[in-house]
């Protein structure tokens, strides 16, 4: 391998690490490998610290193709709390508003999905990465700071119901779609059109263009990886 050239590394992000933690780890770990000081990588698309999944990271000359990289479809596994909310729709934060449940039924469920399917307009998390003058959507938030975020254009190619508990409301889906949409705000918006709300407590990126998680290297098991790879060492 020619890290230096470029190189694909596909890791599994761990849950509450961010995407540029995983980057750094690995950064750290390649560069002493190849013995330079700082080998040039970035990944193609960011994931919340809560959620796992396929982060695809470039190295070398590759970091050119991470434009076209965060074109590609991706695809989720995501669970819903439904009848609660939170102001970062995840577990970032605790709950800040309840909401009634009794009406909602997998009937109801699978209506609404149906919604959501195609071009949609989606309004970003307050918490998140979205710039407002310079500065983060999530810092202003941190501050005290309301912010206002407009809706933008977003493709979801499909969502489906993988498990639905009448009892505790929990709801998990599946769902394929483009650049720039936020599971969060999908979440925080089937709840609203089931007339209650609803917040993730799990989401992982299963699949990035023909990248899945199977094909992902967990963090844990990266050193080991990285020291069975036949390595051409960087030109001093």
């Amino acid at each position: 391998m020619n890290f230096t050239e470029g190189e694909y590394i596909y890791i599994n992000k761990p849950y509450r690490m961010t995407s540029f933690g995983a980057l750094a780890f690995v950064r750290t770990r390649v560069s002493r490998r190849i013995g330079v000081r700082r080998v040039k990588i970035g990944h193609a698309g960011t994931l919340d610290p809560l959620a796992t999944g396929v982060l695809i990271l470039c190295t070398g000359k590759k970091t050119k193709e991470i434009e076209r990289l965060q074109l590609d479809t991706k695809e989720y596994t995501a669970t819903l709390q439904l009848g609660a909310t939170t102001p970062s729709y995840d577990m970032e934060h605790p709950v800040d508003q309840t909401y009634p449940t009794a009406h909602i039924t997998r009937e109801l469920v699978d209506r609404v999905l149906t919604h959501f399917v195609g071009d949609i307009q989606q309004v970003p998390p307050e918490y998140s990465a979205c710039k407002i003058g310079g500065d983060r959507a999530y810092d202003l938030m941190r501050q005290g700071k309301g912010v206002e975020l407009t809706a933008k254009t977003v493709h979801i190619d499909d969502i489906s119901v993988t498990a639905f508990d009448a009892d505790t409301m929990q709801l998990s889906i599946r769902v394929v779609c483009g650049k720039g949409t936020y599971i969060r705000s999908l979440a925080r918006d089937i709840g609203r059109a089931l007339d209650s709300g609803a917040y993730l407590t799990a989401l992982c990126r299963t699949r990035v263009g023909n990248v899945s998680i199977e094909d992902c290297i967990t963090i844990d098991d990266f050193p080991d990886w990285l020291s069975r790879q036949e390595i051409e060492k960087a030109k001093q």
